[in-house]
């Protein structure tokens, strides 16, 4: 009787196998079919890099990310200093940029005030933009009085991903989320390759901002921007999205391409064009 319960414990265990690598070869085949369907030749890094395969063209917009973090009984005179040199630049046409959106971090890292900035063609208006605010006496004296109110300050420089929404100004009262990831070098070509199928699971209530991805400063850096009426409706729309067909396969591929992650919920200043 032992001898008849090994032999059909072997059996069934040689099935078990040979369907567990039937279903691999499978699942491989059709993988790397769609794949290479999707983006055929353009894949080789040697031959191109990310920035070109997942940006967008037809704007050719920079973005800057400012992480400012403010001394705590400061926070109120440097959202009103902001907001005057913002309404200031974009009164002056010399200028080409824009301030997307001004937030203070709510939930996440607090007394620190995160700005979203668009430069109109590219690295060109970045540094004209600079060179003109180097020569301008009044934008030197706001950094020198904006100084004393700071305890740090970093920031990057990005792009936009190409299948995600461009930033427009809308009215509030929102919350907004941003969403960091940090990925593991090498992979952000398959970041995008399953977020531009995903992103349509996320457009239903309109909580879709921007993605941006970094190209100074920390590297393989994703930033997804969303926003809310409030933190209840923030729970039921990510519950939502649960929902549709083929957002847990984004999910199941995409966390083993992240290092870290982190999530910050931000409230919009008075003068943010994202209310």
């Amino acid at each position: 009787m032992a001898t008849t319960v090994l032999s059909k414990g072997q059996m069934l265990f040689g099935y078990s196998s040979r369907l567990h690598r039937a279903t691999r070869r499978f699942s491989e085949s059709e993988d790397k079919g769609w794949f290479r369907s999707v983006f055929a030749h353009k894949l080789d890094a040697r031959k191109d890099a990310h920035s070109n395969l997942l940006s967008k063209k037809e704007t050719s917009s920079l973005y800057k990310i400012q992480f400012h973090n403010v001394k705590p009984e400061c926070m109120e005179a440097y959202n009103s200093l902001e907001a005057e040199v913002q309404t200031r630049l974009h009164l002056d046409q010399d200028y080409p940029c824009e301030v997307v959106g001004s937030w203070n971090t709510w939930y996440g890292e607090q007394d620190q005030a995160v700005h979203l900035w668009r430069y109109r063609g590219g690295y060109p208006a970045l540094t004209e933009c600079l060179k003109k605010l180097n020569n301008d006496k009044a934008y030197f004296e706001f950094r020198k009085e904006r100084a004393k109110m700071l305890i740090s300050r970093r920031n990057q420089l990005l792009l936009e991903f190409s299948f995600w929404n461009e930033p427009v100004p809308r009215p509030g009262p929102n919350i907004y989320e941003m969403r960091t990831y940090f990925l593991k070098p090498g992979t952000m070509i398959e970041w995008g390759n399953h977020w531009a199928r995903a992103i349509m699971h996320r457009q239903e209530n309109n909580e879709a901002i921007g993605g941006f991805f970094s190209q100074i400063g920390d590297l393989y850096v994703v930033h997804h921007l969303w926003a809310y009426e409030s933190l209840q409706s923030r729970e039921d729309t990510r519950k939502s999205a649960w929902l549709k067909d083929g957002w847990d396969a984004n999910v199941y591929y995409t966390v083993p391409l992240i290092r870290s992650m982190e999530s910050r919920i931000m409230i919009p200043t008075k003068s943010s064009p994202l209310q």
